[in-house]
C-alpha cells in the first residue's frame, strides 16, 4: 500500500524495528543502540547533509518510540539512558506526549513574506504603493522586502499582478490551532505544553518529521509475551486503514497473530455514549436546565474547553467515551483483561492516563504503530485467514470516526426515542474553529444546543495515528455505516450504559 510521506516512512521503520526487539531480542540495550544503523546502514546520507545527523534523528526517534524522553543536546547521554524502566510490561511514557526533536527541525520561517524569482521588476510597483511601513524597495532589478520593517499584512502579496511574493508560515505553527508552537533561541519550533491539547497536527504537518509522540509499543508486546490476556478495543477508524481487502475478519486474523486473545469494536462504546448523550440532551438541554452540551468523545476537544474556556468546561458531557465505555465493558466481563485501544488519536494516549481512566484502559497505540507491529512480525494482512466477526455496533457508533458523526448519532437517537422533541446540532472540526464556536457558545448564541468538537479537520479519520488519507478514510467508513443491519442502538443497552458508568 502506497504511503502518504517519506517522513511517515521513516517514522514506521522504527516503529517496526523497535516491535522486533520487543518480540525477539535478549539483549534489548545492545539492539536498540543497533536501530540507528538498521535505518541509515549506508555511508551515503538520503534525506539530510550527513549519515551522523540521520542517525542522531534515528537514535531521538527510538527513545520516543520506548516511552523515553529526548535527550539533552548539551550532556553526552547514551541512546539507551534510563531504558531499564521502559522495558517493563506495564503502560509508562514520560511526559510531555508531543516532542520536538531538535536536530530534525529545520528552523522554517515563522511567517515572512520573501520575493520570488516570478518578480518582474514592473512599472507599477504596486507592492512598494501599497506597504504602509516602507518595508518594500527595489535592490538589484527586483523588490525586497525588509524584514525589521515588515509587519505581516500581507499588503504587498496581495497587490502583485504575478504572485512573485510568497508568504513562508512555519508548517507546525500553522497546523496547530491552539498556538502552542513558538520558537526557541535556536530558531527550532517549540512546543508550550501549557497550550498544548496534544491533537497531533503539527506532527503530521512537519515536513521534516521533527515532532513526534511517545508510543507504548514495547510495553504492550512485553505484556503479550509475559502471557497476559490482552485484549484489542479497535476504532471504528480502522476500516480501510489497511487495505480496501483488508476486512474485519482478516484483521481479526492479524491481531490473534500478533498476540492478543480477543478483539472488540469500540463503536459498541460509542452506541452506548449516543444512548447517554441522547438522554442527557432531552432531559437537560430541552428543557432549558442546562444552555447547551459540548460532546466528550474527542480528547483534544475535551482539553481545549478546560484550558482555555474553563468556564464552560461544566458543560463538557461527563458520559463515557466510546473508548472508556468499551474498557468497562471488558473488564465488567473479563476482569483479568488487558484492554488495548487502537485508534487513530495521540491524544488518547492522555484520556488513558488520567486517574479516572487509568483502570480500565491499559495501552493505547495507533495505527500507524500498529503497522509496525504487523511489519515486525512479517503478516501480509491480505492474505491471512477470514476469521468470523459478529459485529455488535449499530451504524450510529461507527459513524462516530467521521467529524459530524457523533452529533448526528445523538439526534438520531433522541428523534428514534423522543419524536416529539426538537433537536439542534452544530458541529467544528480542526481546533480553530472549536475555538470559535465555542465563543460563540459563551456569548449564548448557542444556547439549546449539542455541540460536537472534533480536534481533527475530518473527525477521527484524519487523526495523527491514521495510515490513508482522510478522504479516503472517510468513504470507508460512510461504507460500513450504510452496510450496518441497525442504524441505532436499541433501548435496552440504557441499562448498560447506565452499569458503566457506575463502576469504579
Amino acid at each position: 500500500m502506497k504511503s502518504q510521506s517519506v517522513v511517515t516512512d521513516l517514522r514506521r521503520k522504527v516503529f517496526t524495528e523497535v516491535a522486533k526487539v520487543a518480540y525477539e531480542s535478549e539483549n534489548y540495550a545492545s539492539d536498540l543502540e543497533e536501530i540507528p544503523y538498521l535505518i541509515t546502514p549506508n555511508e551515503v546520507p538520503q534525506y539530510r547533509e550527513s549519515i551522523y545527523r540521520e542517525r542522531q534523528i534515528a537514535s531521538e526517534r527510538v527513545r520516543l518510540a520506548m516511552g523515553l524522553s529526548l535527550r539533552p543536546a548539551n550532556k553526552p547521554v547514551h541512546i539507551t539512558a534510563g531504558v531499564d524502566k521502559s522495558t517493563i510490561a506495564e503502560k509508562y511514557y514520560e511526559p510531555p506526549l508531543m516532542q520536538v526533536i531538535p536536530s530534525a527541525c529545520d528552523k522554517c520561517p515563522d511567517n515572512e513574506y520573501v520575493v520570488s524569482d516570478q518578480c518582474r521588476n514592473c512599472v507599477s510597483h504596486a507592492c512598494i504603493k501599497n506597504c504602509p511601513k516602507g518595508a518594500v524597495s527595489i535592490q538589484n532589478g527586483k523588490a525586497f522586502i525588509d524584514q525589521s520593517k515588515c509587519i505581516k499584512c500581507g499588503k504587498c502579496k496581495s497587490a502583485c499582478p504575478y504572485d512573485a511574493i510568497a508568504r513562508h508560515i512555519r508548517p507546525c505553527a500553522h497546523a496547530c490551532g491552539v498556538k502552542a508552537i513558538s520558537s526557541d533561541e535556536f530558531g527550532r519550533a517549540h512546543i508550550d505544553v501549557d497550550k498544548c491539547v496534544a491533537c497531533g497536527q503539527c506532527m503530521s504537518a512537519c515536513p521534516f518529521g521533527a515532532i513526534a509522540d511517545k508510543s507504548q509499543i514495547f510495553q504492550l508486546i512485553q505484556a503479550i509475551k509475559r502471557g497476559d490476556e490482552v485484549v484489542a478495543a479497535v476504532a471504528p477508524a480502522i476500516i480501510g486503514q489497511f487495505g480496501p481487502k483488508v476486512t474485519p475478519g482478516k484483521m481479526k486474523s492479524a491481531l490473534l497473530a500478533l498476540g492478543f486473545k480477543d478483539v472488540y469494536e469500540v463503536a459498541v462504546g460509542a452506541d452506548v455514549g449516543c444512548i447517554a448523550e441522547a438522554h442527557h440532551y432531552v432531559n437537560e438541554v430541552a428543557t432549558g436546565k442546562l444552555p447547551f452540551l459540548f460532546t466528550s468523545c474527542c480528547p483534544a476537544w475535551a482539553v481545549l474547553v478546560k484550558k482555555q474556556f474553563p468556564d464552560l468546561a461544566s458543560e463538557v458531557s461527563e458520559e463515557l467515551t466510546p473508548m472508556v465505555a468499551t474498557a468497562r465493558s471488558i473488564k465488567a466481563n473479563r476482569p483479568e483483561a488487558r484492554v488495548v485501544f487502537i485508534g487513530p488519536c495521540a491524544a488518547k494516549k492522555l484520556e488513558a492516563s488520567r486517574k479516572t481512566v487509568r483502570s480500565h484502559v491499559d495501552f493505547v497505540i495507533t495505527f500507524e504503530e500498529l503497522a509496525g507491529m504487523f511489519d515486525a512480525k512479517g503478516l501480509n494482512l491480505e492474505e491471512l485467514e477470514e476469521l468470523p466477526v459478529r459485529i455488535k455496533a449499530t451504524g450510529a457508533g461507527r459513524g462516530y470516526a467521521c467529524a459530524g458523526g457523533v452529533a448526528s448519532a445523538i439526534e438520531g437517537c433522541v428523534k428514534e426515542y423522543f419524536p416529539d422533541t426538537e433537536v439542534k446540532i452544530q458541529h467544528a472540526e480542526g481546533l480553530t474553529d472549536c475555538k470559535k464556536i465555542l465563543t460563540l457558545a459563551k456569548a449564548g448564541k448557542l444556547n439549546g444546543y449539542l455541540i460536537e468538537g472534533m480536534g481533527c479537520p475530518g473527525g477521527c479519520v484524519a487523526g495523527v495515528g491514521t495510515i490513508i488519507p482522510p478522504e479516503r478514510a472517510k468513504i470507508a467508513v460512510e461504507q460500513t455505516v450504510k452496510e450496518s443491519q441497525q442504524s441505532y442502538p436499541p433501548r435496552e443497552m440504557e441499562d448498560l450504559a447506565e452499569k458503566l458508568s457506575k463502576m469504579d
